[in-house]
């Protein structure tokens, strides 16, 4: 498999991560993978992130059925679906980032 010749540069934006995955999509062959299996695909990634977090926290697991990864390659995961199913349906993070948060500030938090 020949090395990726992507780089995601040096203190990005939401948008420099929406584009890089856009590209690597591209490059590795992703790139038609429908919102569904982007989905489905998010959610195994989810369960990989919990089985993370038990392993961080010393909850045990089955060691020798389990893939064993960390918290913070799990988020990376995570991050590149998002980006991934944001872009497939043409949404700018940080712009609804922005207006979410706009929204979440006037409720009340109890």
């Amino acid at each position: 498999m020949p090395n990726s010749k992507l780089i995601l540069k040096e203190n990005p934006t939401f948008k420099d991560f929406q584009e890089y995955v856009h590209e690597l999509e591209i490059e590795r062959s992703f790139i038609d993978q429908s919102v569904v299996q982007k989905c489905l695909l998010l959610g195994e990634e989810i369960g990989e992130l919990f089985k993370a977090v038990r392993k961080a926290e010393s909850i045990s697991i089955d060691k020798q059925n389990s893939k064993l990864t960390t918290v913070e390659e799990e988020l990376a995961d995570i991050l590149i679906y998002i980006c991934s199913i944001a872009n497939r349906y043409k949404i700018d993070l940080e712009t609804a980032f922005r207006k979410k948060e706009e929204v979440n500030k006037k409720r009340v938090w109890s």
